[in-house]
């Protein structure tokens, strides 16, 4: 931010005694002395609204990628949700054999950015509706990046659409990574709960019950614990 407004005070003169011409010629000293003043400290005025200006524009470009992300992410969520509720309702003997799909031509993880790497593999969710072609995608990402911000979201999301492909035993190694691994994200309350329905849906019925109630317990204020409650009333009422 530019220095703070001031400006030298106009300077006094005595107007009260010489000649006539003397008296005039100090007031119009003292005018122009307060013209330049008001002139200066108007310069000065104009660069901090300049500046202000400059940083409210970076403040409303970085709010609106933040909005696109989170926004990005609710559709994930939601795709992601109905895909779990199809895979629940599909028996067991209609499981495809899981083989990864070759890759499209195109640059490799690691021969992108950590953002372009990660966003290329959501968008095989997001975008494409190619399931299978993100599994391999975000396995590449975790092995480029493996420190990543976003590696906890990519392990969850791999668990995630492992998890659709009813492989449980893949799908539990990457919500228990997230768990072991990140315990301050915000998808470790979605796996924990994840970790339930597997175990469920293996009849692992105690260790299902075990899983909800940390979720309940843990993240009482989330939505996973909206999700495990009724599973958890179903399981004790059995």
């Amino acid at each position: 931010m530019g220095a703070a407004v001031c400006a030298a005070p106009a300077p006094v003169s005595d107007v009260t005694s010489g000649s006539l011409e003397s008296r005039m010629a100090a007031l119009e000293r003292m005018v122009d002395a307060r013209t330049n003043a008001q002139h200066s400290v108007q310069a000065q005025l104009d660069q901090v609204q300049n500046e202000v200006n400059d940083l409210r524009g970076v403040v409303e470009l970085h709010s609106h990628k933040l909005e696109q992300i989170l926004e990005r992410q609710r559709e994930l969520y939601l795709e992601i949700d109905k895909r779990i509720d199809a895979v629940l309702k599909r028996p067991a003997s209609s499981q495809p054999d899981y083989t990864a799909p070759l890759a499209d031509a195109g640059p490799t993880a690691g021969s992108m950015s950590e953002q372009e790497a990660y966003d290329r593999a959501v968008n095989l969710i997001l975008r494409d509706k190619r399931y299978d072609q993100a599994i391999p995608e975000f396995e590449a990402f975790l092995k480029a990046y493996p420190t990543s911000g976003f590696a906890a979201n990519a392990r969850y999301w791999l668990g995630q659409l492992l998890f659709n492909k009813q492989d449980w035993s893949g799908a539990a190694s990457h919500f228990e990574r997230v768990i072991s691994e990140f315990p301050d994200s915000n998808k470790r309350a979605d796996s924990l709960l994840k970790l339930g329905m597997i175990a469920q849906n293996q009849a692992n019925l105690a260790r299902a019950q075990q899983l909800y109630e940390q979720v309940v317990r843990e993240y009482p204020d989330s939505s996973a614990r909206k999700l495990a409650e009724p599973r958890l009333r179903t399981l004790k009422a059995n």
